[in-house]
């Protein structure tokens, strides 16, 4: 008896559909994510049971660096404790960071210099403008226009040897908000005169959607103390994070955050 013979059927199976799919979600997945932003020091945030988030826009970051923790530097207390800043303005073009970095650079500048009338700083247009695109930096005013003539190569560069002494935001123990401010306190006392410009002078010349925006910033920034936070390494000691405290309440900033990663089920509670 002859075999009877069974017609194979193709396996082929067409992917045209399955891969347009997979473009779609990484087009979308791509489009609404939010890179993180590139920092001069890794910091390992404590863990805490909130679960309140820090805003992602219209928000003033203090970062503290920790000791090192390579082994490669003898002395390890030598890059304890310095300071970067970042500026982080609104998604639209309203307050965007470009616009709120060149505002903060300039009014920083201008306390500076009356503090400073024998050596001011004097900036350009282009360095203003390269200032706009940094996110986050940490050098003294007399520095800045050194530093904002470098390449981003360079500043990337320059920003990561915490051992430079012209690394970081220069800060002291000074209490005296009307006698000569330190660096870091320039900063907050630009912060505070930006955030209360905009609250009284912007928001009247723009639409009510627009001026809302500008008096949420305001609210947050001035009262409800989300517009500032402080990011430091957990192994940073907490007298070096309560001279960053100090100084914010020095100038007024008596509210703030505090960046922490949310605690395991697992992880000890004191």
């Amino acid at each position: 008896m002859g075999k009877v013979k069974i017609k194979r059927k193709s396996t082929l199976i067409d992917m045209t559909a399955m891969s347009d799919v997979t473009v779609l979600l990484l087009t979308f997945f791509m489009l609404t994510s939010t890179f993180l932003q590139k920092e001069p020091t890794i910091v390992y945030t404590p863990s805490s049971v909130s679960e309140e988030k820090v805003p992602v826009n219209n928000l003033v970051t203090v970062l503290v660096s920790s000791a090192d923790k390579s082994g490669k530097l003898d002395d390890k207390a030598s890059v304890e404790g310095k300071l970067f800043i970042s500026f982080t303005g609104d998604a639209d073009s309203t307050l965007s960071s470009e616009k709120i970095r060149s505002m903060m650079l300039e009014e920083a500048v201008s306390i500076y210099n009356q503090q400073h009338e024998n050596a001011p700083v004097q900036l350009t247009n282009k360095q203003i403008a390269e200032f706009s695109k940094i996110n986050m930096f940490g050098v003294p005013f007399a520095k800045m226009s050194d530093f904002l003539n470098m390449s981003i190569t360079e500043r990337d560069k320059f920003q990561s040897d915490l051992t430079n002494p012209a690394v970081g935001i220069p800060i002291n123990d000074n209490k005296n908000r009307q006698g000569r401010l330190n660096d870091f306190q320039i900063w907050l006392q630009a912060i505070y005169n930006v955030a209360q410009r905009i609250n009284n002078e912007q928001s009247a010349s723009l639409s009510p959607e627009d001026a809302k925006k500008l008096q949420n910033l305001y609210g947050a920034l001035m009262r409800q103390g989300q517009g500032i936070a402080v990011k430091a390494d957990k192994d940073t000691p907490f007298t070096t994070v309560h001279r960053v405290f100090d100084n914010l309440q020095t100038m007024k900033l008596n509210k703030f955050s505090l960046m922490t990663a949310l605690k395991s089920e697992d992880e000890p509670t004191n």
